[in-house]
């Protein structure tokens, strides 16, 4: 084998492997940087940002709720139970 058909198979190789590497991380749903290193905001991570700022709203209403006088609990039971 000589040195030429040996680097080729090197560099084949490598490409092979980055291309094998980028599928299965779209797969995942993993988002890379230029030097490989996994981006935070991957789809599941998305996912559960969004269901976190809904349970923050609903702990807000909740909270509301508990503290305004009675007359405006009411009132606000009502509205939420028309939307």
């Amino acid at each position: 084998m000589s040195l030429g058909t040996m680097i080729f198979l090197l560099v084949l190789v490598g490409v092979a492997y980055a291309v094998w590497k980028r599928t299965q991380d779209a797969k995942e749903g993993i988002v890379r940087d230029n030097r490989g290193d996994p981006i935070a905001s991957t789809r599941r991570e998305a996912e559960l940002q969004e269901e976190v700022e809904q349970l923050r709203e609903r702990v807000k209403v909740l909270e509301r709720i508990a503290t305004d006088p009675a007359r405006r609990t009411a009132e606000e039971i009502e509205k939420l139970r028309d939307e």
